[in-house]
């Protein structure tokens, strides 16, 4: 990791290996075999919007690849989980890490196909322990209050509920003691 001090490049995602998954920086590429597990309308119930088209995807992951923000100010993270098994795509996990690589606001997706396996706890844990790993002393995500699954990741990853909402979700947070 180069220290993102003086302008220079901040914290950049690196391959993560997880009991199941193995977790791995998003390419441009990536967006072929993410578009069909972002395709299910039931994935956006919570989180807005709906299935992206292969080319808004590419566009996306084009823009997420740069890995900072454009005024320099976030570090985007992002990682394509991939089952060890068979190499599949089964979601995505990000973080964006700002103040100097103190805070990161984490989020985590996976397809309908995946999901009830652990696949959103084990990527979200794994990354979480990454981040701490290099000093990152404050992790947050912003769920809907409606969205049982993503509590209990969130809740297992170490983040505790606060009263603080935003846009109609939950602030989520752990904050190194």
């Amino acid at each position: 990791m180069d220290q993102g001090s003086g302008g220079g490049r901040g914290m950049t995602a690196e391959r993560i290996e997880a009991p199941r998954l193995t977790l791995t920086p998003l390419t441009v590429e990536d967006a072929d075999d993410m578009v069909g597990v972002l395709a299910s309308e039931e994935l956006y119930a919570f989180i807005g919007g709906g299935p992206p088209g292969l080319g808004d995807l590419r566009a996306r992951y084009a823009r997420l690849g740069t890995g900072r923000s454009p005024d320099g100010r976030q570090d985007w993270l992002n990682w394509i989980l991939r089952r060890r098994q068979d190499g599949r795509a089964v979601g995505t996990v990000q973080a964006t890490v700002t103040e100097g690589e103190r805070r990161a606001e984490v989020a985590w997706v996976v397809g309908t196909a995946w999901q009830g396996r652990g696949y959103a706890s084990e990527a979200a844990g794994a990354v979480a322990e990454w981040l701490r790993g290099r000093g990152v002393g404050l992790l947050q995500a912003h769920i809907h209050p409606g969205h049982e699954a993503s509590m209990k990741v969130a809740a297992r990853i170490g983040l505790r509920p606060t009263d603080l909402f935003e846009d109609g979700e939950r602030l989520w947070h752990w904050e190194r003691g």
